[in-house]
């Protein structure tokens, strides 16, 4: 009887196995429903308050936010999807070890803030610094991380202000307010937990895609093309009106035309061209009857000079002679 008793429970505990279900894990639409994990559960009740943890680059595929953890809480269930929510996440241990050193001042804080659809969350930050500060500067660095932590909580929704901490948007705002008092070295929200979802629900608007804008931009067009067709088959009844025999005549009438003054361009240019080459003629012989003479000018000026050379070496000549006679 024992015997029969174990084996039926074990028939039992198989057919439980069985009747399970694999359920797929969708992160929230903040980060665009990505399949997070898969899950298994015999009744799709006993998946809800399930926490997910997961790496923010297995979501973005960016390696630099690997050191960022998430934790989504599935609360809603349809066909084999669950969907989540965003309940809060925290650096590694290792990343916050790498910016803590000795002779160095780390300034934290832990707040509670409100967003403006009513979620109240829980914000955990801290300052690290390059030199140990006083007292005072650590107190007035903290009222400046409240403060502006609060206004930006204040000015946006849950999934907006959850955005704005995981880009380090918070992080280099409290860094730049925190300079003046302090050159602070590095701001970080090392951790956050929502302590109560949003109460009312706000809707973000959303940036245009391309292809609605190219859905907008095609019935303009079309309107346009339906406004000019009516003009040209306007014009197209009128030439038919006027007929097509006056058309034809001017058609010859400009043929006619354009003949007659091609004729009497040709009847132009032919005397034109025969008249310089006539004159290129004249032109070459006035110039080979002038070259002789000129040649006969240059010798005559020669032999005249050659002349004046000579009476020159003989009035000279004649003292010289005078000269020896006298001596």
């Amino acid at each position: 009887m024992a015997k029969a008793r174990s084996r039926a429970a074990a028939r039992k505990v198989k057919d439980k196995w069985k009747a399970k279900t694999w359920y797929n894990v969708l992160a929230p639409q903040a980060f665009d429903q990505v399949t997070v994990a898969e899950t298994l559960a015999d009744e799709p009740e006993k998946l809800k308050k399930r926490v997910s943890e997961v790496s923010l680059q297995d979501i973005t595929n960016d390696f630099r936010k690997s050191h960022i953890k998430l934790y989504f809480e599935i609360n809603e269930i349809e066909g084999t999807n669950a969907h989540t929510r965003f309940i809060g996440h925290t650096l590694t241990s290792d990343y916050l070890r790498r910016m803590i050193r000795r002779k160095r001042s780390k300034v934290d804080g832990i707040y509670d803030v409100r967003t403006r659809d009513g979620a109240r969350v829980r914000i955990k930050p801290f300052a690290t610094t390059d030199h140990r500060i006083q007292n005072s500067q650590k107190k007035v660095i903290r009222d400046i991380m409240k403060k502006t932590i609060a206004d930006n909580a204040r000015a946006n929704t849950l999934s907006a202000f959850v955005k704005t901490i995981i880009d380090g948007k918070l992080g280099s705002e409290i860094y730049k307010n925190c300079k003046k008092i302090y050159p602070v070295k590095r701001v970080e929200i090392y951790k956050t937990h929502v302590l109560s979802h949003p109460t009312t629900i706000i809707e973000e608007p959303t940036p245009p895609t391309p292809e609605k804008e190219s859905a907008e931009a095609k019935p303009t067009e079309t309107k346009e093309e339906i406004e000019e067709q009516p003009i040209e088959e306007a014009d197209g009844a009128k030439e038919e009106e006027n007929g097509s025999k006056p058309v034809e005549e001017e058609e010859t009438k400009d043929s006619e035309e354009l003949e007659s003054t091609e004729e009497i361009e040709e009847e132009s240019e032919e005397p034109e061209e025969s008249e310089p080459i006539e004159e290129e003629e004249t032109k070459v012989e006035e110039a080979s009857e002038e070259e002789p003479v000129e040649s006969e000018e240059i010798e005559e000026e020669s032999v005249e000079e050659e002349s004046e050379e000579e009476k020159e070496e003989s009035s000279d000549e004649e003292p010289k002679k005078k000269d020896k006679k006298e001596t």
